[in-house]
């Protein structure tokens, strides 16, 4: 059992999960705002906050695709002892496939956020997305279509 968390193998706690994204976040994220609303790029802040969604979705899709598919986990799930597996259990991660699905679902309503109506639906299904976390068996959308399952790293 990891400290404070779930069983080794069992489904991972929406406070895990919710830790793990804001550190994946922010590795991501950080880097995206200081460089599009940085004073040497000159954008505009409307050009810059337009900019901001679909730059930080895109980096977050490479940045999860790639740690799951070599090893299961990004940093955050790493931090906090979760891992993603297959649904059914097999091998150590969910493979390029699966990964890249899984970053999809998760990263296409962010990228969205700029485009006027779309956008605030995008954000609506995001959160409620996230809420999956807080039901039982504790698997969002984004788990649910990649048939994979977030748990705690044995």
């Amino acid at each position: 059992m990891r400290d404070g968390g779930a069983p080794d193998g069992a489904p991972a706690e929406p406070a895990q999960r919710l830790a793990a994204r804001v550190v994946d976040t922010l590795v991501v994220g950080l880097p995206v705002t200081l460089v599009t609303t940085s004073e040497p790029l000159g954008l505009p802040p409307a050009t810059a906050e337009t900019l901001t969604a679909p730059i930080l979705a895109g980096l977050l899709l490479v940045y999860e695709t790639v740690q799951l598919a070599l090893w299961g986990r990004t940093l955050g799930k790493r931090l906090v002892g979760l891992r993603v597996r297959s649904e059914d259990g097999a091998g150590a991660g969910p493979g390029v496939g699966h990964a890249a699905l899984r970053a999809t679902v998760y990263a296409a309503p962010i990228a969205m956020q700029p485009i006027p109506l779309l956008g605030p639906v995008m954000g609506v299904l995001w959160v409620g997305n996230a809420l999956l976390t807080l039901r039982e068996p504790r698997r969002p959308l984004h788990d649910r279509l990649a048939g994979t399952v977030v748990a705690a790293a044995p």
